[in-house]
């Protein structure tokens, strides 16, 4: 095992299997995708790490991957089956998009950073990941074609800079990511 592979399976077995993410489809993809790939050059040694990732390289808006553990719950409450098409709206560098396409039939993510999609579209090419589609789109806007997937969720925090502030009633404005 190289170090990478060794820093997935404990990231597996010590933050995602803890958190009560049972279905073995999730449990396997996060253990094949490797998430440095998803992740600039100079953060990879904290690809596996149980906290938000900045993927932002100089972007204008912060953009994280989130913890494995929470992306993982957040798949398994989904109920994604092989069939379904699935939107990831905030796709980030692609990776959350990337653990689905595992097991899901068809994945459309839309990204609001032209450059963050494109990383996610390389990423993809790299790992021969054949069954995602990427487009550059605003979070709150989606994807107009993708509107028929079964599946959908978004992988995007909004910024709550106000105290007593909730995300609805900051609705399309002051949004920045946490992408998984």
């Amino acid at each position: 095992m190289t170090g990478f592979s060794t820093a997935r399976q404990y990231m597996v077995d010590g933050q995602v299997r803890p958190s009560d993410v049972t279905d073995d489809r999730i449990l396997e993809a996060m253990l094949t995708v490797p998430r440095e790939v998803f992740v600039p050059a100079g953060k990879q040694a904290l690809a596996y790490l149980d906290l938000d990732l900045d993927v932002t390289e100089g972007g204008a808006a912060r953009r994280c991957l989130i913890t494995p553990a929470l992306l993982a719950r957040m798949l398994q409450a989904a109920e994604i089956k092989a069939t379904d098409r699935v939107l990831v709206v905030g796709c980030a560098t692609g990776y959350a998009a990337a653990v689905v396409a595992r097991f899901a039939g068809e994945v459309s993510a839309t990204e609001g950073d032209p450059a963050l999609a494109a990383k996610a579209s390389a990423a993809f090419a790299q790992l021969g990941i054949q069954n995602v589609t990427v487009k550059t789109a605003a979070a709150a806007d989606g994807d107009a074609a993708a509107r028929h997937m079964m599946s959908s969720f978004s992988t995007v925090r909004p910024r709550l800079s106000r105290p007593g502030c909730s995300a609805s009633s900051r609705r399309g404005a002051g949004w920045s990511g946490c992408s998984a």
